[in-house]
């Protein structure tokens, strides 16, 4: 089959992999009908995490073509979604809800989802099957569902949005942007968007913000609570990973609010003094994304939400360096491709 390698920072390329086999007999394979490249696969392509060799992609929607002895909750041609981490979803961990932390789990990114075919460990807790087979312009917004909705889902929540919150959200790309569309749907009354693009304001707006703030650091903490009468947001979701971020998600909440931060860290570090007197909660890390997907999918199939359009590009998978490219320039928010 083919799939995506990243040789080194920079370095993409599509080639033939082998075909994924059941190893274990709680495994499935899956062969799938659209990936994408996240935000966080930047990191090692810009040179920020190490990388030699490596399959990519950890976000999946497909038709389960071959299933292990063990495997019950999903059978041969359902289309299922999963999530970037496998998991039980049986473990003490996962029925407190975070099954991104599950004690048998396995990174989806270790199987390499951009390509045409790939092995889902942990079949029956990881993939989720849709009510039937969706329709074509369904699987863009099921395909959000995998990571960057159900990412920017877990943000919110870890954030307590919700009726009468104004909510603050730091980081405009895939997850920032699904993090307003989440925060819109939990009821909260206003939400604020920081972004200086003029395409990912126009989305924010789309998804429910209210509120457009361009300036970042101090500046932008200044507008965030001249506009929350200095109070600062009840709210704040971080989605970006970077120290700037970080601090400025938390300047930007008033004391009792809440911070839900979902960027990947990278260099963050925190002022033990200044998080004291803060008075701000902290809540986050790696989404469990596969407590959220049975609401997640209905909530798509219902179209009651439409996060596909957060794929502003559409390559087929054996153009995956361009989709690389495009969204390290920022000429994409985020790159579908297509198998």
């Amino acid at each position: 089959m083919r799939g995506v390698i990243m040789h080194a920072p920079g370095d993409v390329r599509v080639e033939d992999r082998e075909h994924p086999q059941i190893v274990d007999p709680t495994d499935a394979v899956i062969r799938l009908a659209a990936t994408c490249i996240c935000g966080s696969d930047l990191w090692p392509y810009r040179g920020a995490d190490d990388v030699h060799d490596a399959t990519m992609g950890h976000e999946y929607v497909g038709t389960v073509t071959e299933v292990g002895a063990a495997v019950q909750n999903v059978t041969v041609g359902d289309f299922v979604v999963g999530s970037f981490f496998t998991s039980d979803n049986t473990c003490e961990i996962c029925r407190a809800g975070y099954q991104s932390f599950c004690v048998h789990r396995t990174p989806a990114g270790r199987e390499g989802t951009q390509a045409e075919y790939a092995r889902i460990p942990n079949a029956d807790g990881t993939l989720v099957a849709t009510p039937g087979q969706p329709d074509p312009d369904l699987i863009p917004s099921l395909l959000a569902a995998s990571d960057v909705l159900g990412t920017g889902w877990f943000a919110a929540v870890a954030a307590e949005a919700g009726p009468g919150k104004t909510v603050a959200v730091v980081g405009d790309g895939a997850v920032g942007l699904l993090g307003i569309l989440a925060a819109k749907q939990l009821g909260a009354e206003r939400i604020i968007a920081m972004s200086r693009h003029a395409d990912r304001q126009a989305l924010a707006r789309r998804f429910g913000a209210t509120d457009i703030v361009e300036e970042r650091g101090s500046a932008g903490v200044a507008r965030i609570r001249e506009l929350t009468d200095g109070l600062g947001a009840h709210s704040t979701i971080e989605a970006v990973g970077t120290q700037e971020s970080m601090t400025q998600a938390i300047r930007s909440t008033r004391a009792g609010g809440h911070v839900g931060y979902v960027g990947v860290s990278h260099d963050v570090t925190l002022d033990g003094q200044r998080l004291f007197h803060s008075g701000v909660h902290l809540h986050g890390g790696p989404a469990p994304v596969r407590r959220f997907l049975p609401e997640l999918i209905q909530l798509i199939w219902d179209r009651e939400i439409d996060p596909g359009v957060v794929f502003d590009l559409t390559l087929p998978l054996e153009e995956a360096a361009e989709g690389y490219k495009a969204m390290d320039e920022r000429r994409a928010i985020k790159v579908l491709l297509t198998v």
